[in-house]
């Protein structure tokens, strides 16, 4: 396993190098920015098709910076540079446990103040020479696909705050909650695929709809991005053995698997980042435990099946006319894939109704549901979704001008 990015550099490169990079947070990273760049692909092809036009917001021109703008600046700047600062001087102790670290109170209070206090008057001062008399206020046109940074940074960040409530009420770790409800909270461990998601899409959607942006032709180009991130996620699970592995197999590789390496069939995570089994012998580094039976390795199939389901999505998002069923096609296979994975996943269940159902199969089934009954609706007012993947935009876009 390669618990950190050092760790993949040297078995890849053989050089030692120190960073303070998780190969989990590495690839999650990835897979946000790869994901992004599929979307806003998808976004330039439906402007180009004319069911995406551009929005009309305003901006503000020759203003000098406002008392808020100020305020906010210096404080991001100094709590930025406060860690960042005491990382440089003491990168060691930062490189070997970055999460400690920024989770203490540790930081350079003079180094934050002196940039912070540069930062701010920098920004008094660009603001001042560009202040005109009197100041304006124009509408400026912007193209959807250069909102989807922000769009995306904004799901992200409720995503993460989703990941971990979701996470924080699964029965395995609500205890842990109950005794230590700070540190579960602001721990960077722990964090549920579904949560993220809810959390994420209800606040893409306030956005979409606060910048008039056409939600269903959004979600349909979201859809192919959506299958490709989660698949490239699932990656730093598998990298850095997170716990996100399944049960025990000690069954034997099946014949009409050989082609494939034995950690396919079952693997032990040796190094693993949660640290979970036995110590491995002669091993002194960290990353000294290795599980002590093998077991599935649920992120590698989750990948698998999300990358297929990917190349299905690209293939056919130009070939599907209706706006809306490749979306509810996208939450169908989503909740398939982990519904069925689920059952050979480590993971506690809920007895609902005296079926044992562990959460993620219980929002899988709503994803299911939720995906059938949006293509029943779209095929019965197959028209009427038609005119309002096209029209939606061009009515708001009057109302702009």
């Amino acid at each position: 396993m390669f618990p950190t990015l050092s760790h993949l550099l040297k078995y890849l490169f053989g050089v030692n190098i120190p960073l303070p990079i998780q190969s989990y947070g590495f690839m999650v990273a990835i897979a946000l920015l790869v994901g992004a760049w599929v979307f806003t692909i998808e976004y330039k092809r439906k402007e180009r098709e004319g069911v995406l036009l551009p929005v009309y917001i305003n901006q503000k021109i020759g203003y000098p910076a406002s008392a808020s703008e100020l305020i906010s600046t210096f404080l991001v700047t100094f709590i930025i540079f406060f860690k960042l600062v005491e990382a440089t001087f003491h990168y060691s102790d930062f490189v070997d446990n970055p999460q400690a670290f920024i989770l203490s109170p540790r930081g350079n209070f003079l180094g934050g103040l002196i940039i912070a206090a540069i930062a701010t008057l920098y920004l008094w001062w660009d603001k001042n020479r560009k202040k005109t008399d009197p100041p304006q206020t124009k509408k400026v046109k912007v193209y959807p696909h250069q909102l989807v940074g922000n769009m995306l940074l904004i799901a992200g960040v409720a995503g993460l705050i989703g990941a971990k409530i979701f996470d924080v009420f699964q029965p395995q770790n609500f205890h842990d909650f109950l005794e230590h409800p700070v540190r579960e909270l602001i721990s960077f461990s722990g964090l549920t695929f579904y949560g993220g998601l809810i959390f994420g899409f209800t606040a893409a959607i306030i956005y979409l709809r606060k910048y008039n942006l056409n939600v269903i032709q959004s979600l349909d180009a979201f859809a192919p991005a959506g299958a490709l991130g989660y698949g490239l996620g699932r990656v730093g699970c598998q990298l850095s053995g997170d716990g996100c592995w399944g049960r025990i197999n000690t069954a034997p590789k099946p014949h009409w698997l050989n082609w494939l390496p034995d950690w396919v069939w079952s693997f032990n995570f040796p190094h693993n980042v949660i640290h979970e089994g036995i110590p491995i012998e002669n091993y002194t580094g960290k990353y000294n435990t290795v599980l002590a039976n093998p077991v599935y390795p649920t992120s590698f199939y989750e990948t698998t099946i999300m990358l297929l389901v990917f190349i299905l999505l690209w293939s056919l998002r130009k070939k599907i006319k209706i706006p809306g069923i490749l979306f509810s096609m996208y939450l169908i296979f989503a909740g398939l894939e982990r519904f069925f994975i689920e059952f050979i996943r480590v993971t506690n269940k809920y007895d609902i109704f005296g079926l044992k159902l562990t959460q993620g199969q219980i929002i899988s089934i709503l994803l299911i549901i939720t995906g059938i009954v949006f293509i029943a609706i779209i095929l019965k007012h197959k028209e009427r979704f038609i005119k309002l993947g096209q029209s939606e935009a061009k009515d708001i876009n009057k109302e702009k001008l």
